[in-house]
């Protein structure tokens, strides 16, 4: 089948088994698709995670939630997966009558179990990176020369995965869409709180899925009380319900009035809040994504588990500690040390936020050790 096929699919399927953050990044992908064709519809097939976006993305019609029992978001499920329930899935995807297919992965993962149970569906186009020589899994195969030859960012890989089939885009902005009556109800919650209009403040993300790329509460206690008896702006902590001790016990570390949002903000109001303030400073995870998406200023504290996720087309301050172990793809330190964050001075996180916000001239430097 020849690439010029592309053009004529109207009713196409993203496949993006991972988390809420992978997805982002596939959003300039997607667009390109979207507009490459007048008429078309995509349908997103992600993990709940994943799907969770669909209300943020304009350019996708529809969703399809899917625990893939050979990916980590599938295999930390929980739930039982008979091989039958794949079965069924795949007739299920039958019925929708696709047109194509478009299998991301990053370069650690194989395209080839999603492209199977694509092509059992017999959808016409099937589209990924593959090392290996697919045969009929992928009837549009782009070979995959990542890590040996070229490591790009997760989003210039799927930009080029569809390019490779006549669908570009001069747009490589992440999407996400902000609803009204979330930013309403977010400044409301912040003006509860005495944070008004024009005033600057910090949004702290401490959480992420993985324990690998978590900074260590005790530095984030450091750097808020920092920030805070050196800005003198308002600090916002934000996190999901199950993150509410951690935000605790930081908050009442850090010796100074913060404060919280844990829990209390579903996935369109953590966007508002993101977009409203000045700076946010994260973890390497989904919220980061969503303020790379939204153009807000960002300090990333980022494990040095993979090289491709940096935050995207945004003002942006990275935080690390080089270590001979970088890249080691876990969610769990391999070492044992943790030194990749574990290293990063709070001193050299003040630093960043202070320059994001444009307070370094109203500031003293930082006296904080490491």
């Amino acid at each position: 089948m020849s690439a010029p096929q592309w053009m004529d699919a109207r009713n196409i399927l993203c496949v993006r088994l991972d988390s809420m953050g992978d997805v982002l990044m596939c959003t300039p992908a997607m667009r390109a698709l979207r507009q490459a064709r007048p008429g078309r519809t995509l349908t997103l097939l992600s993990s709940a995670s994943g799907t969770a976006l669909a209300p943020y993305l304009d350019d996708v019609d529809a969703v399809i939630t899917y625990a893939a029992p050979w990916m980590k978001a599938g295999a930390s499920h929980g739930a039982p997966h008979p091989p039958s329930a794949d079965s069924d899935f795949i007739g299920q995807l039958a019925e929708r009558h696709f047109d194509a297919a478009v299998v991301f992965t990053s370069f650690s993962q194989s395209a080839l179990p999603a492209a199977l149970m694509c092509y059992m569906a017999g959808i016409p186009l099937r589209l990924g990176h593959c090392r290996e020589n697919p045969y009929r899994m992928l009837s549009h195969w782009v070979p995959d020369d990542e890590p040996g030859a070229q490591i790009r960012h997760e989003v210039q890989r799927q930009r080029d995965l569809v390019a490779s089939v006549g669908c570009r885009s001069a747009d490589a902005r992440m999407q996400f869409a902000l609803r009204a009556h979330d930013l309403v109800a977010v400044r409301r919650m912040l003006e509860e709180r005495g944070i008004r209009r024009g005033r600057p403040w910090m949004l702290m993300h401490p959480g992420a899925s993985a324990a690998s790329r978590r900074y260590p509460p005790e530095r984030w206690a450091d750097v808020i009380g920092a920030l805070s008896r050196r800005t003198g702006c308002p600090i916002v902590l934000t996190g999901d319900a199950h993150e509410a001790a951690l935000i605790e016990g930081i908050r009442a570390a850090c010796g100074v009035a913060t404060h919280s949002l844990a829990g209390q903000l579903g996935l369109g109001q953590l966007g508002a809040a993101i977009r409203l303030a000045t700076v946010v400073v994260s973890n390497n995870t989904g919220p980061a994504h969503i303020a790379a998406a939204l153009g807000t200023p960002l300090a990333t504290l980022y494990a040095l588990t993979n090289p491709q996720h940096t935050p995207w087309q945004v003002e942006s301050r990275l935080l690390f500690h080089d270590v001979p172990c970088r890249f080691c793809y876990k969610s769990v330190c391999p070492e044992g040390h943790h030194d990749c964050l574990g290293k990063v001075a709070p001193a050299a996180v003040v630093d960043a936020v202070c320059s994001l916000m444009g307070a370094a001239r109203h500031y003293p430097a930082s006296s904080m050790g490491p």
